[in-house]
């Protein structure tokens, strides 16, 4: 099984809050979601590789670390570009690729349609960035898409996940670790009657995470 991290921060409780909040505009969202991103890739990168090298202070020379590492930030298409950002910020040698996967509502699938990355593997570490761990479907996609690509070490960072997501990226790819803010109580069933949310959907949760980013919803 993958080693799932749920982070206990008080800035991130506290921001997670405030995103899942009905009130919250798409302008604070956008902040909060790529404050929060941040903090949880400060948190992913922890084990990432270093080398000694020396560096001249103002006062004397020693031996500092520096990155080893490359890195690659692989949003899903389209919320999880509001991750990106705050991440690039803090990396900004990071190279970006986008996966683009779609759910369809009706099979609650993913779907691909669009996929830029090179030939060859450039990086040697990924983070998967999506806000939502929802069925899984879309996070085992890239996945598969990234090890076909050759990539070797491969992260999903997450905003909040069901547990139902979580179990499916663990089974289908144990070797990828997976970084929350939060793991949720359930999902959405199938509805219904009339008025009822549609399948899928992470409960609490904060909503649609692309609709309310760009105001769609």
């Amino acid at each position: 099984m993958s080693r799932v991290f749920i982070s206990n921060h008080p800035l991130i409780r506290h921001k997670l809050t405030l995103l899942r909040s009905v009130k919250t505009e798409p302008k604070k969202f956008r902040e909060l979601i790529r404050e929060i991103a941040m903090l949880l890739a400060y948190e992913a990168t922890a084990d990432l590789s270093t080398r000694e090298t020396p560096v001249q202070t103002p006062l004397a020379t020693m031996v500092g670390q520096e990155l080893t590492d490359k890195i690659g930030l692989v949003p899903i298409l389209r919320a999880g570009l509001g991750m990106v950002e705050g991440i690039w910020e803090m990396m900004p040698a990071s190279e970006v690729w986008h996966i683009g996967l779609y759910r369809d509502h009706q099979t609650l699938q993913p779907v691909q349609y669009y996929n830029k990355l090179p030939v060859h593997p450039t990086v040697q570490v990924c983070l998967i960035l999506d806000p939502m761990l929802a069925t899984g479907g879309s996070a085992v996609a890239t996945v598969d898409i990234l090890k076909r690509w050759g990539a070797k070490r491969i992260k999903f960072v997450g905003i909040i996940g069901a547990p139902e997501g979580v179990e499916r990226l663990s089974k289908a790819h144990s070797d990828v670790d997976i970084h929350l803010a939060a793991i949720d109580d359930h999902l959405t069933p199938e509805p219904t009657q009339p008025g009822d949310p549609p399948a899928g959907y992470i409960i609490p949760g904060l909503g649609d995470a692309g609709d309310r980013q760009f105001g769609t919803a």
